[in-house]
């Protein structure tokens, strides 16, 4: 059911938001009917069209909301009825529009992914703040803070020009990339993954890509999502500690999604501008298809690592070509190439170059070096299962605690 509600949410919210024109009044009522179908359904079970069932509870809200209002606008004429979306109109899918909205430049990124999360995803407030490590009266403020810029900006719930589609649409992916990672990889807690986010970011962008069928890049962007999510079952052990990717057990990849991912790819690439998701994918594609870690192509994914630094260069693509060049070339390469981001402010604080760093020169077998890299990589990572992995990495290339003390 919760899966149904969600699929429901933006169709109903994006109705209600074309008809009356007033997006923050609208998503208010949309929660209120999702959480009485909540309370409602399991006990009186599903109503045979609940589409135009959380219209109507919507739609009574928005009417019940005008009339307190009627002395001086005389709303109350607003008549709602529960058949409302029925015919070529009601039925017409403003999930895009939607999506364009919640994504407006004119929106900060955090109330980018919060709305896009609440309006379109269909989580309450209480479950993206719990996501983001957050307390809900925060993001509480901070949807409210969004909603009410959408209110003061003018916007309305239209398409935005064709000239500006293409600018908007990659505001869209990014949002969608952002919620991916975080449910991947968490940023902060006890968890290293939250499936339900990465469950979600796979779902809206199914159905960005079915709004956008012509779109390479969201195709990209798909394929690179399921073949990474696809190793997710193999990232921890029993114990629920992050097992390194050369180490997983290749077995618990889940094979339908590197199929769908792959396919993915293969109908992306060569059919439109290449784009930084159809590169990362095919990346995760090397990889997951790779039987063993020692027939991963090294060469070939530093080949594209060159690819995608030309097409979307930045800190983050550089500490990932860095790993395949150590990799590719040996540990002492991929020294070299992580200095490239010595100084580069961007990085500043990120445990990722320290982990990298440190495991490259483990490789290289500089134990002391690496067991400092590691531990001030476990120092600045608020992940906990990052923390505990990178200090145990440290203790192992730590000093030799057999050796006699004399």
């Amino acid at each position: 059911m919760d899966e149904l509600l969600r699929e429901l949410a933006p169709r109903v919210l994006g109705a209600l938001a074309r008809r009356y024109g007033q997006f923050d009044a609208a998503e208010d009522a949309v929660q209120e009917a999702l959480l009485a179908a909540a309370t409602q359904w399991p006990a009186e079970g599903v109503p045979e069209n609940p589409r135009s069932w959380l219209l109507a509870v919507a739609g009574r809200r928005m009417v019940d909301e005008f009339r307190s209002e009627s002395a001086r606008r005389r709303r109350e004429e607003t008549v709602f009825h529960l058949d409302v979306g029925s015919g070529p109109a009601g039925e017409k899918d403003d999930t895009l529009t939607l999506l364009f909205l919640c994504c407006h430049p004119s929106l900060s990124p955090p109330s980018q992914l919060a709305l896009t999360l609440r309006a379109v995803g269909g989580l309450t407030t209480a479950e993206i703040a719990s996501a983001f490590l957050v307390p809900e009266s925060t993001m509480a403020q901070r949807i409210s803070r969004a909603k009410q810029k959408i209110r003061s900006s003018g916007l309305s719930f239209t398409m935005p020009p064709s000239g500006e589609r293409a600018a908007r649409l990659r505001v869209v992916r990014q949002v969608l990339y952002l919620v991916f990672n975080e449910g991947y990889t968490t940023s902060g807690g006890t968890v290293l993954h939250r499936a339900d986010l990465t469950a979600e970011a796979i779902r809206l962008t199914r159905t960005l890509r079915s709004l956008t069928p012509d779109d390479v890049e969201t195709g990209g962007l798909l394929a690179l999502m399921l073949l990474t999510d696809a190793r997710r079952a193999a990232r921890t052990d029993a114990q629920g500690a992050l097992v390194p990717l050369d180490e997983q057990d290749r077995s618990l990849w889940n094979a339908e999604q590197i199929a769908e991912g792959v396919a993915l790819v293969s109908a992306s690439l060569g059919k439109g501008p290449v784009g930084p998701y159809q590169v990362q994918a095919a990346i995760a594609a090397l990889h997951d298809e790779a039987a063993t870690a020692a027939e991963t192509d090294w060469p070939q994914i530093l080949a594209l690592y060159e690819v995608l630094e030309r097409v979307s260069p930045g800190p983050v693509v550089t500490l990932n070509k860095a790993v395949a060049v150590g990799w590719a070339r040996g540990p002492l390469a991929g020294l070299a190439a992580l200095g490239e981001l010595d100084g580069d402010d961007r990085m500043a604080g990120n445990h990722r170059v320290e982990a990298v760093r440190a495991h490259l020169l483990e490789r290289a077998g500089d134990r002391a070096a690496a067991h400092r890299a590691y531990a001030t990589a476990a120092a600045m990572t608020t992940s906990v299962p990052e923390q505990r992995y990178l200090t145990l990495r440290a203790a192992l290339s730590g000093p030799d605690l057999t050796a006699s003390e004399h």
